[in-house]
This record gives structure tokens, C-alpha cells and sequence, in this order.
């Protein structure tokens, strides 16, 4: 079963690929087409600016060094870095904390976007320096990194703004919802530390339970008994109903030995016969 279900995995990967470059060169076909329409129509040639996706930014690498790597090839526009998020850069300085290393972290980009002045040189650079070294000397810091490009189709920088825009926004409102949450789940708890001090605080001693904690237990048979014979004449009336229990209890005892009917049925049989 695992060697079918890795089987199929990589025959989806496979045809998710070739949709990929099958899309990408159709567009490069379509880009090309209008090109030449343009041509052949006698139109002066239009120079689009064209944006290159950086995948991988290795540490200490900065915009500039993206522009002097990149200008031998072309003129380069604007450059963008995107930040790693702050969250990763605490849990770095956590872990070098923890490690005992005394390091100053610099700020770090995770990916990035460069703007040609034509998409020309832009396709050019993306399909020429791809999985290539950054550093062509051997003492540069990132002669070990590999270049990571992408010729974006169609692509423009208010796109990217937009973009931007959008995940910050999103950001903002994430950032809301959990703020939000934290208050409602602080405001719970205060809710539960005050009833709790309110259920155990009595008369200024928390051992004791509250007034609100009260109840009415039934009275039992014997705390019946014993206000019964707390009552004037009560003690003769309690007399006499121990004497009739112990009476009763006798017979009922006697009538089981010798086999005659309980007192009971005895006394309920003339009635019925009267009645009858």
C-alpha cells in the first residue's frame, strides 16, 4: 500500500510539473507573439520592465549586493527584501542565548524580488544564472549559495505593492483576533478568581465556606423522636409507641414460628367480614 500511495504521489508531482512548464511556455509564446506582432506592425519597440523572484537569500546578503551582482547583466530597477518575521529572529537569539554563544544577530531577508529595466534581460538573467553560485571569487561569503530565479510573467511591481499590502493587512487583523482572545480569556479568568474568593472568603477566613453555601439536611427518624419527647407528655407518648413497636414486632415473630397469619391480617379479616 505505501509503495502505491508513493507511486501515485509522484505521478501527481510529475504532472503538476508538467502543467507548470507547459503554463510558462505558453506565456513565453504569447509574449513572444506580441513581440513580434509589434515588430512586424513597424512600432517602435516599447521597453517593459520585467521582475525576477529571488527564492533563497542566504544571511548577510543585502540589496546592494543583489544590484552590483546583477547590473554586469542589465539595469536594475528596484530591489525588494522581505524580512524575516520577528518571531524567528527571538527564537534564534533564544536558542544562541541558551547555547551559551555571544552573537549580534543582523536582520535577515527570506525572499526577495528585483526589477529589470527590460523583461528581455530579466528572462535572460533567470534562465542563465539559475542554481549557479552567488559569488564568483573564492573568498566571497557566498560562493557556497546558490542562485534561486524565477522570471515572474506578467508580473509588475504595483502587483507586489498590492501584495504586500495584503499580507500586512492580514497580519493586522491576525494580530487583532489573538489580542482579542488573549483579553477574553483574561478577563475569564479574573471572572473565576473572583468567584472563587467570594465562594471561599467568610467572615475574613478563607478555610470557611461561604453563607451562600446553605442547606436544609431532612431531620432524621431519631431527631424526630427525641423532639417529640422534648414536647410536654412527650416522653410517655414515646413510651408507649416503643411498647406497641415491641409488641407488634413479638407477634409478627410468634405468628412466623407457629405458621398463623401476621397480627396484621388477623385484624383486617373481621373488618372486611363486618363490612361484607
Amino acid at each position: 500500500m505505501s509503495v502505491n500511495m508513493e507511486a501515485e504521489d509522484s505521478e501527481k508531482a510529475a504532472t503538476e510539473h508538467e502543467q507548470l512548464k507547459g503554463t510558462e511556455q505558453t506565456l513565453d509564446a504569447e509574449e513572444e507573439q506580441e513581440e513580434s506582432e509589434a515588430a512586424a506592425c513597424g512600432r517602435n519597440k516599447r521597453v517593459v520592465p520585467g521582475i525576477v523572484y529571488l527564492g533563497h537569500i542566504p544571511p548577510r546578503f543585502r540589496p546592494l549586493h543583489v544590484r552590483n551582482l546583477l547590473s554586469a547583466y542589465g539595469e536594475v530597477g528596484r530591489v525588494f527584501f522581505q524580512a524575516e518575521d520577528r518571531f524567528v529572529r527571538r527564537k534564534k537569539k533564544a536558542a544562541a542565548a541558551a547555547g551559551g554563544k555571544k552573537r549580534s544577530y543582523s536582520k535577515d531577508y527570506t525572499e526577495g524580488w528585483v526589477e529589470f529595466r527590460d523583461k528581455r534581460i530579466a528572462k535572460r538573467v533567470a534562465a542563465s544564472l539559475h542554481n549557479t553560485p552567488m559569488g564568483a571569487r573564492r573568498r566571497s561569503p557566498f560562493r557556497y549559495d546558490l542562485w534561486n530565479l524565477k522570471y515572474l510573467h506578467r508580473f509588475t511591481w504595483s502587483h507586489l505593492s498590492e501584495h504586500l499590502a495584503f499580507e500586512r493587512q492580514v497580519r493586522r487583523q491576525r494580530l487583532r483576533a489573538e489580542v482579542a482572545q488573549a483579553k477574553r480569556e483574561t478577563d475569564f479568568y479574573l471572572q473565576s478568581v473572583e468567584r472563587g474568593q467570594r465562594f471561599l472568603a467568610a467572615d475574613g477566613d478563607p478555610a470557611r465556606p461561604d453563607g451562600s453555601w446553605t442547606f436544609v439536611q431532612r431531620p432524621t427518624e431519631q431527631e424526630l423522636r427525641a423532639r417529640k419527647a422534648a414536647r410536654p407528655g412527650g416522653r410517655e407518648r414515646a413510651r408507649l409507641a416503643t411498647a406497641q413497636d415491641k409488641a407488634r414486632s413479638n407477634k409478627g415473630l410468634l405468628a412466623r414460628i407457629f405458621g398463623a397469619p401476621p397480627p396484621s391480617e388477623s385484624m383486617e379479616g373481621p373488618s372486611l367480614v363486618r363490612d361484607s
